[in-house]
């Protein structure tokens, strides 16, 4: 019962940082509160991730129970074009694919990986408390408590605790570090349908956004045939909703001519889901004799199929850290764990910067008609879109100029640009305003 590390969640991050510390010899102890395989939403990948599944030596695995996805298409109802990207002709040109996968299929591929590396792997048991203190003056062991689907409960006594528990942010939520984003709220309607239309040949893979007034949607082919639809809009809107979710989707999806089209001989299965995915992160993610990763420490909207990947690099990088930590390796443990910091830091801010503004008729217009000047900047948003940001490719001074035309292209449109403003800083004051009190009831938007 006394373990080197507990990890509390066993999806992407939970189950990447356990393999990879077990590997190493390390005595860990995986805890998820549900049962592999159990439904989860963000199902597209990035290219960045294929190489962390080479590290990990899970590719195959995956690319056999996923669909390739070589690039992405976004459609604008302001627009008669379709824009084509693809993820060869980025900076960087090997890494011209990813994979889409079933959420369910994948989090239990990468979980069992865990346990074959050595992770001591527990299903059906959720965290209830975690002391981090309990040990100071002895032999400075944390205490952290789970209960069992049978009311058992047990104690377990880790040298560190490792936070990848998602959304429920235990740790964040036990040091009271938790910070809602006040720049952006957004909730998402989505459902599998069966016969829709996709992009023939090679790319039948790839992902397809769709604008449309109050948000976008996702487009995502999965390999069983199945379509992944999901609208992404302010909670505003949901608040119109009078019927049941299915109807509501149905009626969300009419307002995409483009995108109803492709779904005009396609059937709903089972019914529609929802969520509310409000942007936060955490004050810090580590402290002494633990570690926040993943969604465990911040969530951003999922616009750019962000959310995987971020939590799978996390989780290399708090490895390589926690291992030195472990191994009584202080200097080596505190630059690996401030990398760590900065990694964390860096993803979610440069998705954010474009997450915030996909609604803007500035952007819509740069998504729609790129050009690759001579300073290569489509080349630099592939590379930001493929999730290349931790490698050291030159991205940056690239991604400043295109900043530099977003804003010069909101002075051409003032008056539209500052009324796509208006109404979205009125529609997160909403939002956030009703998520103070009970953001499901208020909302409107819980099943």
């Amino acid at each position: 019962m006394d373990p080197d590390v507990v990890v509390i969640g066993g999806g992407p991050a939970g189950s990447t940082v356990a393999a990879l510390l077990a590997d190493k010899g390390h005595d860990v102890v995986l805890l998820e509160k549900a049962h592999h395989p159990r439904f989860h939403i963000g199902e597209s990948l990035l290219p960045m991730n294929m190489p962390l599944f080479d590290r990990l030596g899970v590719r195959t695995e995956v690319e056999a129970i996923g669909i390739a996805k070589h690039g992405a298409e976004f459609v604008s109802p302001w627009h008669d074009h379709t824009s084509l990207f693809f993820f060869g002709e980025a900076m960087d040109k090997s890494f011209p694919y990813a994979v889409h996968v079933r959420r369910s299929e994948f989090d239990e591929l990468l979980f069992r990986h865990a346990a074959k590396r050595g992770a001591r792997t527990f299903e059906g048991h959720k965290v209830t408390q975690v002391d981090m203190d309990a040990g100071k003056g002895s032999d400075g062991r944390a205490l952290v408590t789970v209960k069992a689907e049978d009311g058992t409960e047990t104690a377990w006594r880790p040298r560190f605790v490792i936070d990848a528990s998602g959304r429920d942010t235990v740790l964040s939520n036990r040091f009271d570090a938790k910070q809602r984003n006040r720049r952006h709220a957004s909730a998402a309607l989505f459902g599998h349908f069966a016969n829709a239309r996709r992009t023939p040949g090679r790319y039948e893979g790839n992902i397809t956004l769709f604008w449309f007034d109050h948000g976008w949607f996702w487009f995502i082919p999965l390999l069983d045939g199945t379509t992944s639809v999901g609208a992404v809009a302010s909670p505003a809107y949901f608040k119109q909703r009078k019927g049941d979710l299915t109807s509501f989707l149905m009626e969300t999806i009419a307002l995409a001519p483009k995108l109803a089209e492709r779904l005009k001989d396609a059937t709903l299965i089972e019914g529609a889901t929802t969520t509310g995915n409000y942007a936060y992160d955490s004050k810090f993610c580590r402290g002494d004799r633990f570690a926040m990763i993943g969604d465990a420490y911040a969530f951003v909207d999922p616009m750019f199929s962000s959310g995987v990947y971020l939590a799978m690099n996390s989780a290399f990088e708090s490895a390589t850290a926690v291992d030195h930590w472990l191994r009584g390796e202080a200097s080596q443990a505190e630059r690996a764990f401030r990398r760590f910091e900065k990694v964390m830091n860096h993803g979610p801010r440069m998705f954010s910067w474009f997450i915030y503004r996909i609604t803007s008729p500035a952007i819509r217009r740069l998504f729609m008609q790129p050009e690759n000047n001579v300073w290569r900047m489509r080349e630099a948003l592939l590379s930001i879109l493929a999730g290349d940001l931790f490698r050291g490719t030159p991205v940056g001074p690239r991604l400043l100029g295109f900043k530099v035309i977003y804003y010069l292209s909101c002075i051409t449109i003032l008056p539209q640009a500052f009324k796509t403003w208006a109404w979205r800083r009125r529609n997160l004051k909403e939002a956030l305003a009703a998520a103070g009190q009970n953001p499901a009831e208020n909302l409107n938007i819980r099943g």
